[in-house]
Formats: structure tokens, C-alpha cells, sequence
């Protein structure tokens, strides 16, 4: 049996997370509250989405769990300038929680080299997916949907164009430099 390689983690993986996650709570001040749903219009996946892929599966979810951290320790870095523990328990949690998942979803998907639309997709889809089930144990099954996941489909759908051209103006601009 082969024993487990502890990976090297440099001062300057451990930059770039803290940065990383920083950035994402940067992301945190655009946002649009909606009347009609516990669940505001974020920019902040498009930062988790961008932050994975450029940074990998396991640093881009150290990343966002840096961030989780620093909301949970009650800093304004939650959508709307939220913070605190509670955030977590209330309708939003299960959203954050799915960023988490997401970041380490699309870079593990870019890592395996992997379609950038079908890795951002698919990471935006965890995050619904988190997000809506623990919307329902709030509002029920049915309004979850309608609450959390149906105005926000065309909007995500832009944010994934947009990190999928993001995503591959860097890399061509990569190849370029090389």
C-alpha cells in the first residue's frame, strides 16, 4: 500500500489563496437585492467560478473556504454586505455552502482537462443545486425552485459565457506568451 504524499504548500500557494479569497469577498459589495425572493442577484460565483478554474480544485476550494471564514467570523463579505454565522443558517446558506463545492468542481474538471463550459456549468449547477435544497427546507420544494433557482437561470447563463470567455482569452493569452 502506498503511503499518502503530503503535497508542499508554499508561502506563495498560501498568497495566492489568501488573495483569492479576498477577491471573492470583493465580489460580495455587487449585488442586487430582490423583493420577492430571501435570494439576491450575486456577482459572487462568477469570482468562485473563475477561482477555481485559475487555481486548481484543492486551492480554489481552500480559497473559498477562506472566504466562508471570514464571513462566518462575522466580516461583510456575504452578498448584500452580510456576515456572520447566522447567514449560514438562513435561506442563502445552502448557496454558500454549493460555492465550496463549485470552485472545487470546476478546477478539478479544468484539471482534467475538461470543456470550460461544461466544468463552469456544472459547478453553477452545484451551486443550485445546494442552494435550492436548503432553500426548500425554508419555503418547501416546490417554491425553492421558483425562489432560488428560476430568476437566476438567464443571469447564470451569462456569468458562465462570461467566465468561459475570461477562461480562454487567459489561456490563449498563456499560449501566446510561451
Amino acid at each position: 500500500m502506498q503511503a499518502l504524499a503530503l503535497e508542499k504548500v508554499t508561502a506563495r500557494d498560501f498568497a495566492v489563496v489568501l488573495l483569492a479569497s479576498f477577491t471573492i469577498c470583493l465580489f460580495g459589495h455587487i449585488s442586487i437585492p430582490l423583493w420577492f425572493t430571501p435570494i439576491p442577484i450575486a456577482t459572487q460565483n462568477i469570482a468562485v467560478l473563475m477561482t477555481g478554474a485559475f487555481l486548481g480544485a484543492k486551492r480554489g476550494a481552500a480559497a473559498v473556504f477562506a472566504f466562508l471564514a471570514q464571513g462566518a467570523m462575522g466580516l461583510p463579505v456575504f452578498a448584500n454586505g452580510d456576515g456572520g454565522f447566522h447567514v449560514f443558517l438562513g435561506p442563502r446558506g445552502g448557496y454558500l455552502i454549493g460555492y465550496l463545492i463549485a470552485a472545487f468542481i470546476v478546477g478539478y474538471l479544468i484539471e482534467k482537462k475538461r470543456s470550460p463550459a461544461l466544468a463552469f456549468t456544472a459547478a453553477n449547477l452545484a451551486i443550485f443545486a445546494c442552494g435550492a435544497a436548503y432553500l426548500a427546507t425554508f419555503v418547501g420544494f416546490s417554491q425553492a425552485f421558483f425562489l432560488g433557482i428560476a430568476p437566476f437561470l438567464f443571469g447564470d447563463f451569462l456569468k458562465i459565457l462570461l467566465c468561459v470567455k475570461v477562461f480562454n482569452w487567459k489561456k490563449k493569452r498563456e499560449a501566446a506568451a510561451s
